[in-house]
């Protein structure tokens, strides 16, 4: 589904930045064009993570956006987003890990009111995000 997405433009020492109307919170960069459009589509997939396709909304046309005073020093561009790829369906995975090592992260995932699954998740995402 083609988005309309405001590239704020870099230079020789800042990258262009991405803002999508239409998905508040969610911002993409890339050095150069041609790494743009791989970028919004992983943006995007991450600011939906959890969510579903369902969640995204539909387009603002973008003669709506156009006119809007916040976005007067950039270009406009529409970014085709595969909304396939927001996919949350759950999967069941069997893993080993030491007996005292669940116990502590039942614990901890108790504590903060989650549950052993979502305590996972949550850790990976935060482990793949400094990388």
């Amino acid at each position: 589904m083609l988005y309309p997405v405001y590239v704020h433009l870099g230079d020789a020492k800042t990258a262009h930045g991405v803002t999508f109307p239409d998905f508040p919170g969610c911002f993409a960069a890339a050095d150069d064009w041609d790494s743009l459009p791989a970028a919004i589509q992983e943006a995007v997939q991450a600011h939906f993570l959890g969510e579903g396709a369902q969640a995204v909304p539909e387009p603002t046309p973008l003669d709506v956006l156009a006119s809007d005073p916040q976005y007067a020093e950039g270009v406009w561009m529409l970014a085709e987003v595969d909304l396939s790829q927001i996919d949350t369906t759950p999967v069941r995975l069997n893993i080993s890990l030491p007996a005292n090592l669940v116990e502590q992260i039942d614990a901890y995932a108790r504590r903060h009111g989650a549950t052993r699954s979502g305590f996972l998740a949550q850790a990976a995402r935060q482990a793949m995000a400094q990388n």
